[in-house]
């Protein structure tokens, strides 16, 4: 669904965010928080009740191609850090998911539906993948595997490949997004 920025009212359970920041309706590219072109949006819904909980920016094709340059151009940078540099940005966001665990618990139930408590054990389960590869991420990149042929030796790198576009799937977002 297609529509502008014009809603009036928030849905009441948004009443019971501590954080409201947390809820985002513009997309986040380059730096900065853009809207689509002249308003464009789309709703989001309760699946319980159907009622509006928020409406996102909907980018077009020449936006969707500037977000993709610029995470290329920050995973320049990201990919020339330090890995203890990389580890200490994940471990931050780890830590920031964790307090907001109630509020982002409830985002998630709102918008998909499943009950709280998973939603809870949900954001716990993302937290902790952001969390193992924080750590991961300053071990060794490379180990040695045993070779088919006689004689020669064999490496495995690990090595990020650079930007991606992902569907995260209806059951897990948060989940499936961190992993």
């Amino acid at each position: 669904m297609t529509a502008v920025f014009a809603r009036t009212a928030f849905h009441d359970a948004l009443k019971n965010l501590s954080d409201r920041q947390l809820l985002r309706e513009l997309a986040y590219v380059g730096g900065r928080w853009v809207a689509g072109r002249d308003g464009t949006c789309l709703e989001v819904s309760d699946p319980a009740s159907g009622a509006a909980l928020a409406f996102v920016a909907s980018l077009d094709a020449a936006q969707t191609s500037e977000a993709i340059d610029a995470a290329q151009q920050a995973f320049r940078s990201w990919h020339n850090m330090l890995p203890q540099a990389r580890a200490a940005i994940l471990r931050k966001w780890h830590d920031l998911m964790l307090e907001a665990r109630e509020d982002l618990a409830l985002l998630m139930t709102l918008e998909q539906g499943k009950p709280l408590a998973e939603s809870r054990g949900e954001i716990d389960y993302a937290a902790s993948f952001i969390e193992w590869y924080a750590e991961e991420g300053k071990r060794l990149n490379a180990e040695s595997v045993t070779s088919h042929l006689a004689g020669a030796e064999m490496i495995v790198r690990r090595e990020a490949l650079g930007v991606v576009g992902i569907v995260t799937p209806w059951n897990f977002p948060s989940a499936m997004i961190t992993r």
